[in-house]
């Protein structure tokens, strides 16, 4: 199978403005996947991500927090879920709607170094944004992911397929799996199709191996 590039657009990506289309190769941004979001199976992908009581969990890129929510209820009381965004509007508002829970929310950029605490994540949630990231961003992102999983710790990035759909990105910024895994440099731990137009692969860091 051919592997594209990942598109390299001019100027800086603007990691506020995920890439989520009305329809294929045209139409709207929406931020932070608001629309994608009634498309996504959130049972199937729970299902998947398996969370376990008391695990720490970072949903990055957590727009309003709806699966923030999610894991907060399955990692339990002696769990923390950390949500991470760089809207500080949307942050701010979640605040307010998770006192007294075991979430955290954090302004913050994935692809940068944020102030979360080291070799302390079990599980990174990242949906439909990885294929916005430019390089210098994947490259950042990767050495932050790197930095804050735990030993053990999984990686699991939601994309949309990469054939024609009723809604998203244009083709040549989409990403199949094995263009993710060529993308970074930690070890693919397997693909799971979440339902007709997005699938769900798992990574984890053995460069301390």
């Amino acid at each position: 199978m051919d592997v594209l590039k990942m598109k390299q657009n001019s100027g800086k990506p603007d990691y506020l403005e995920v890439a989520e289309y009305e329809k294929s190769g045209e139409g709207r941004h929406h931020h932070r996947g608001k629309s994608s979001e009634s498309f996504l199976d959130k049972g199937a992908i729970l299902s998947a991500l398996a969370i376990e009581f008391g695990q720490t969990t970072l949903d990055a890129g957590c727009g309003n927090g709806y699966m923030s929510k999610e894991f907060s209820q399955r990692v339990g009381s002696s769990g923390k879920v950390y949500a991470l965004d760089p809207d500080e509007t949307g942050i701010a508002l979640l605040r307010k709607e998770i006192k007294g829970t075991n979430i955290v929310a954090l302004v913050g950029d994935i692809t940068t170094t944020t102030q979360l605490p080291a070799s302390a994540i079990d599980l990174i949630y990242l949906s439909n944004v990885f294929h916005i990231f430019s390089p210098e961003q994947i490259k950042g992102f990767e050495v932050e992911v790197k930095r804050l999983l735990a030993p053990g710790g999984r990686l699991a990035i939601v994309e949309i397929v990469k054939r024609v759909t009723p809604f998203g990105p244009p083709m040549n910024m989409r990403l199949s799996p094995e263009d993710l895994a060529q993308s970074l440099r930690l070890v693919s731990l397997g693909v799971v199709e979440m339902g007709e137009y997005f699938y769900m692969q798992f990574f984890e860091d053995r460069s301390a191996g």
